[in-house]
């Protein structure tokens, strides 16, 4: 034995959790039986990728690929010329103006969500200008804040009993604003966690109170084109001098191949501004990374070349996929389990699903995610299957005794169907089996 002193974590490595996103899959990866995980906890699409970007995938040492020698070097940090293109591509296919908007390559949506809190947060390590968030909201984007040594500060959506949310009243928006001066306003329109889809007069309203008080505006549009409801393509470039005076300059997206074009291994993203200056920066910010993953960007780029007529077949034929899907999986959920809340599915892959009528005043979320997780089980159609998902409090910037998150968990309709169709059935048995075996004398379904 020796005299050494150990070494000491940081104090923020000392206080990290994984992601309530991850935390399931996490657990369940220490189990030794045979049981088979239906992963809803995480958005990890199974569907393949656009046909271009399969071709490309098949073809990296093809006559005209970068990589035919085998070589695989730095891109430029912008990224490369191609990549950058078909992302003013796609932006462009859905109807907007791309002429004067920048683009930076990002390893993924989450890097840029890094990035972005870099430009427009206060110092580190202080309260000023902090992120502004609309909860119950994705996760990481807290995450990147405490990473950075930056604060959020939330307004509070509330999940009503016929599955819609409901916004706070802009007058407690503006209220907030006053009180805690934030840099940015964060809106999500095809919505990460719960599903819902903004109108366009709610993200006119948000803008005239981002210019009315001098805040960027960041629209995360990982989910453009993913909408069930409605016929119009909501987007903050949709939104102009004309609309709100004051707005351009100061909008920002979040791109990502992840969730439309079904790559999310790819990890390839993008940081897309009509403001010059905070482009540039952002781009010497990112040249501390090098570049971003050159072969992924390759594969997206082969976007670049497709016709909008074809991308626009991909998006109907994405939406019918999900429509579908979400449609049938939360209408039988709602009639296995009468009384429980499913959020409404309009847009984007995720429901919230709320249990706070149908469980006992003590159920925690997170608990029944660890059991089925750690030792859950259900037998259907003669296989063992336990179900993943993510508990919502880790969406709320909310403390535990306020949090709704307690009785709520969010579905990523993600598994291949022949899996998903056995999810509602899956979730009723193992809630009551959970239920059934709490020492609480009503620990059982309300029916």
């Amino acid at each position: 034995m020796n005299n050494y002193g150990k070494p000491e974590l940081s104090g923020h490595f000392q206080k990290r959790k994984s992601s309530v996103i991850r935390t399931a899959q996490l657990e369940f990866l220490k189990r030794r039986d045979a049981v088979e995980a239906i992963n809803l906890a995480i958005g990890n699409v199974s569907l393949p990728m656009h046909p271009a970007m399969v071709r490309r995938l098949s073809d990296l040492r093809a006559q005209d690929s970068p990589f035919q020698n085998g070589a695989v070097r730095y891109t430029p940090t912008v990224g490369m010329e191609e990549t950058r293109a078909a992302f003013r591509h796609v932006i462009a296919s859905s109807g907007f103006d791309v002429d004067q908007l920048q683009v930076q390559i990002t390893d993924g949506g989450s890097h840029a969500m890094e990035l972005v809190i870099l430009g427009v947060c206060g110092e580190v390590g202080t309260p000023d200008k902090p992120l502004m968030i609309i909860d119950p909201t994705y996760t990481n984007y807290t995450a990147m804040a405490s990473r950075l040594g930056r604060g959020t500060v939330a307004v509070t959506r509330t999940l009503q009993a016929d599955g819609h949310f409901t916004l706070p009243d802009l007058s407690r928006i503006e209220q907030i604003i006053l009180e805690r001066k934030p840099g940015a306003l964060l809106v999500i329109p095809y919505d990460n966690p719960t599903g819902q889809l903004y109108s366009r007069t709610q993200m006119l309203k948000l803008a005239e109170l981002c210019v009315r008080h001098n805040l960027w505006m960041i629209s995360d549009e990982a989910y453009r084109e993913l909408y069930y409801s409605g016929s119009e393509v909501i987007s903050i470039w949709g939104i102009s001098d004309r609309d709100v005076p004051g707005i351009e300059g100061r909008r920002i997206s979040i791109e990502t191949c992840s969730k439309v074009w079904n790559a999310c291994g790819l990890r390839i993203g993008a940081l897309v501004t009509d403001n010059e200056e905070f482009h540039n920066r952002a781009v010497a910010e990112n040249t501390a990374n090098l570049c971003p993953n050159a072969i992924g960007q390759y594969i997206f780029g082969a976007l670049a070349g497709v016709p909008l007529e074809e991308l626009h077949k991909w998006y109907e034929q994405q939406r019918e996929y999900y429509r579908t899907l979400l449609d049938e999986l939360t209408s039988q959920i709602r009639e296995l389990l009468p009384g429980i809340i499913v959020s409404s599915p309009d847009a984007a892959i995720y429901s919230v699903v709320d249990v706070r009528r149908v469980v006992p005043e003590d159920f925690e979320a997170m608990d029944f995610v660890l059991h089925c997780a750690r030792e859950g089980a259900v037998e259907l159609e003669g296989k063992q299957y336990t179900l993943l998902v993510a508990p919502m409090s880790g969406f709320y910037d909310l403390p535990p005794a306020e949090n709704p998150g307690r009785t709520q968990m969010r579905f990523a309709y993600v598994e291949p169907l022949n899996l998903m169709k056995l999810v509602p059935r899956l979730f009723e048995e193992l809630l009551q089996g959970y239920l059934e075996r709490l020492p609480s004398p009503t620990a059982a379904l309300r029916r």
